[in-house]
């Protein structure tokens, strides 16, 4: 694991990796917006995808792997997969931020966890989402250049050891530990 003093221009870290605690990717802030509302008066359920979707594309952004590289490489990150977990209502201009980390990383796909947090801290939504690197001109999945590669390697390092919540990858309907649930 590559652990040292890693300085990487295309995301936000500061300092020797060593010497920093390791957080998770925490710049999106937004506040809940009508056109998000449903008839019930709360966030409507695709509406916490296109939260979600936007939290990563900061980290998508961070990294170098956003609008603009895809202007100039001629690829983009596809989402193949996403799971979301719906924990609390959110309604009109509530203060929203979403809380990211990289769980998987290689040269062809990225796999993000995203809690999406009320301002009092509580998880209002879960996504656990997998993307695919893709040349847009050939519409294939192909491997990202080596630069923005170590860039993710960077931040895949730098969230290594945080924790993983025990829902993580289970799907739908999995039962959860100590349930007694199948």
């Amino acid at each position: 694991m590559r652990f040292s003093s890693i300085s990487c221009s295309c995301w936000t870290s500061t300092g020797s990796l060593m010497d920093e605690q390791p957080t998770p990717f925490s710049a999106y802030r937004t506040q809940v917006r009508v056109e998000w509302l449903d008839y019930n008066g709360h966030m409507h359920d695709a509406s916490y995808a296109i939260v979600l979707s936007d939290a990563n594309e900061e980290v998508f952004a961070a990294l170098g792997l956003s609008v603009d590289y895809r202007a100039t490489a001629g690829a983009s990150f596809y989402t193949v997969e996403c799971h979301i977990r719906y924990l609390a209502e959110c309604s009109l201009g509530q203060g929203l931020s979403a809380s990211t980390i990289m769980v998987a990383a290689d040269e062809r796909k990225l796999r993000l966890y995203t809690e999406l947090l009320h301002e009092d801290g509580r998880t209002a939504a879960t996504g656990d989402s997998l993307y695919l690197h893709v040349d847009t001109a050939l519409g294939a999945t192909t491997a990202m250049p080596s630069d923005r590669h170590d860039c993710v390697q960077d931040m895949l390092c730098a969230h290594a050891g945080l924790p993983r919540p025990a829902h993580l990858g289970l799907g739908v309907g999995a039962a959860r530990a100590g349930s007694g649930n199948t």
